[in-house]
């Protein structure tokens, strides 16, 4: 099977994270997150628009508010704030703040959150400074509109990958710091998660040292996509059994996230980083075509 790769042209992020497709707009929203940028690649002009949100240091997701098309949740530090963006603007302005976790916490931060198929938030934190693979400082949550923020699992190294499978009714979860793809029981109608278990161990891989599996989608066949921080591959993986149906290899090391979009949603979308002085091309979003795939457009926050 032959698939292509392509950059995604002026789509520089030293962190790009948080793919996510927007139908309405025909339009992929992804951040800059170590310096509270949010970007914005409106595919029919083949153009990226980028922000900085103003007074802020992080933007670790950007997520859509149902109904609101100039609102965006966005992860800031631990708070998850709104911020007004007309998708355009160079400058984006925070209005007000959704919800915290963690106050007491200073030293972590929110990572990696996504909605699900029902527009509830659902994401995670972590450690933002000192060794952020060795410590396990972090929390699971989710959140729906009117409530307060749920934890669903502690002692949390870096909350990474979401995706769900509404047909197999499971939901997936990355940590980082485990190495590990956990698959959990999910109940759609109350958002409810339970009976985690194993699915894919990155441990088995590589001998010479352990992947770090960062962001994940799935496709429509309920295949899962793993994005690789230090190995330059995304591995399309059947979670039933745990096999590696293709390595996607990207021309740069950090794999931070992936996310399905384009207008037939058979488009893979790669997000990269540039930590530490990488080569370029590091950094770039990439997209993936040919894959023979097709996957599901991001969900809106109800809010």
């Amino acid at each position: 099977m032959s698939y292509k790769v392509e950059a995604v042209p002026d789509s520089y992020a030293a962190l790009g994270e948080g793919p996510h497709w927007d139908v309405d707009r025909q339009s992929l929203y992804y951040v800059d997150l170590e310096s509270a940028g949010i970007n914005r690649y409106d595919f029919k002009q083949n153009k990226v628009y980028k922000a900085k949100i103003e007074g802020e240091i992080f933007a670790s997701f950007i997520l859509p508010v149902e109904n609101k098309p100039q609102e965006f949740a966005v992860g800031c530090g631990l708070r998850t704030v709104i911020v007004q963006w007309d998708g355009v603007s160079a400058v984006a302005k925070v209005t007000r703040t959704l919800f915290e976790v963690q106050p007491d916490l200073k030293e972590n931060r929110l990572n990696d959150a996504k909605t699900d198929p029902n527009g509830r938030f659902y994401g995670g934190t972590m450690a933002a400074s000192g060794d952020i693979f060795t410590q396990w400082k972090g929390e699971l949550y989710s959140w729906q509109a009117g409530g307060q923020p749920n934890a669903i699992r502690s002692k949390v190294g870096i909350s990474n990958g979401l995706a769900w499978d509404v047909k197999a009714k499971k939901f997936y979860f990355i940590d980082t710091n485990n190495h590990e793809v956990l698959a959990y029981d999910y109940n759609q109608s109350t958002g409810a998660v339970s009976n985690p278990k194993v699915i894919f161990d990155l441990r088995k891989i590589r001998p010479e040292g352990p992947l770090f599996p960062d962001g994940m989608t799935v496709d429509t066949e309920g295949n899962i996509y793993v994005a690789t921080f230090n190995g330059g591959t995304v591995f399309k993986v059947n979670p039933s059994t745990g096999k590696i149906l293709l390595e996607i290899k990207i021309p740069t090391t950090q794999i931070t996230s992936v996310a399905f979009g384009g207008p037939n949603l058979d488009i893979l979308y790669v997000t990269t980083a540039n930590k530490f002085d990488q080569p370029k091309p590091a950094g770039t979003t990439f997209q993936v075509t040919g894959l023979n795939a097709k996957g599901y457009a991001g969900v809106n926050l109800k809010i």
